[in-house]
């Protein structure tokens, strides 16, 4: 398949850190030093999301100000799941001129709208307006008899959503699911197979690889460039799906997103989210564990 298209800092990581490979092997000595610097530079960076989701009970501008306060990066809009306004305020009220003096005054950048409520094709030309990013949805529910066949169909049904996604600067992705066609490594493993879409990619969700005693590490090596998003979401009860929290260990998670090179967000993710105070100390808390977790990940 054609490439998927990687963010520019980590095509001019890659850049900076073969050019120093070059130069040190051609002037060994006085670029030693800024060899070891970029080569430093070349580890793998960990960037941060976070849902408006988990502020169903704010409105979004201030779903994006605590985000954004709290250090994150980029921001994950959310139709109505579970009665989350979000969107359909951005779409209604904002619009895309709107949604971006919103993330220019908050700093953020927009990562994704996740349409599990409405669909892609609503507010395909919304996310392309607004600065384009992901658009996570589902596959297809029930139960596969054939998984290669089911899913290389799945794959090819999705192809005209996925070109739309291109005509939008956007991206497609389908999230893992229990109950899903799309929940197992053999069905992961086929849905790249089949993918030959640079703008079609999966959202990986641990917390349901986890109820199906899969392995996350590997689901993500399966995955490998056609991964554009992934939820730091363990399965376990109430504040205990956060990183930090429930009792998974994420460092080998990261490891492995390391060494895929993962140039999009992580993303620390929980439903069922408690009252807004709550739920920023908890994110806080999930923040600094993840940091402490990257450094430990590629501290090898």
């Amino acid at each position: 398949m054609p490439p998927i298209a990687r963010p520019l800092a980590v095509d001019r990581r890659r850049f900076l850190a073969a050019g120093a490979t070059a130069a040190g092997a051609a002037f060994a000595g006085p670029l030693a030093a800024s060899s070891a610097r970029l080569a430093e530079e070349d580890r793998w960076t960990m960037r941060l999301s976070a849902s408006s989701i988990n502020y169903t009970a704010l409105p979004v501008e201030e779903a994006c100000r605590r985000i954004a306060a709290l250090g994150f990066e980029a921001v994950d809009l959310w139709s109505a799941h579970a009665g989350c306004p979000h969107l359909d305020d951005v779409a209604e009220r904002l619009g895309a001129n709107g949604l971006k003096e919103l993330l220019d005054e908050t700093g953020l950048t927009l990562y994704s709208f996740s349409v599990y409520v409405g669909g892609y094709e609503r507010y395909a030309e919304l996310l392309g307006k607004a600065g384009g990013g992901v658009a996570v949805r589902e596959s297809r529910y029930g139960q596969a008899e054939d998984v290669r066949a089911e899913i290389k169909a799945l794959v090819e049904q999705l192809h005209p959503l996925a070109d739309l996604a291109g005509e939008h600067d956007s991206y497609l992705a389908i999230e893992n699911h229990s109950g899903a066609i799309l929940h197992s490594l053999d069905s992961i493993k086929a849905f790249c197979d089949f993918n030959d879409h640079p703008r079609l990619g999966i959202a990986l969700a641990p917390y349901h690889l986890q109820i199906g005693g899969f392995s996350v590490e590997e689901a993500i090596a399966l995955c490998g460039e056609q991964l554009l998003y992934f939820y730091a979401w363990q399965h376990d009860d109430g504040l205990g799906q956060l990183p930090g929290y429930g009792p998974t260990d994420f460092v080998p998670w990261l490891k492995a997103l390391a060494e895929i090179d993962y140039p999009w967000y992580v993303n620390p993710f929980m439903h069922g989210e408690p009252e807004p105070e709550a739920m920023t100390a908890a994110l806080a808390k999930s923040r600094d564990y993840l940091r402490e977790a990257h450094a430990k990940a590629v501290a090898s």
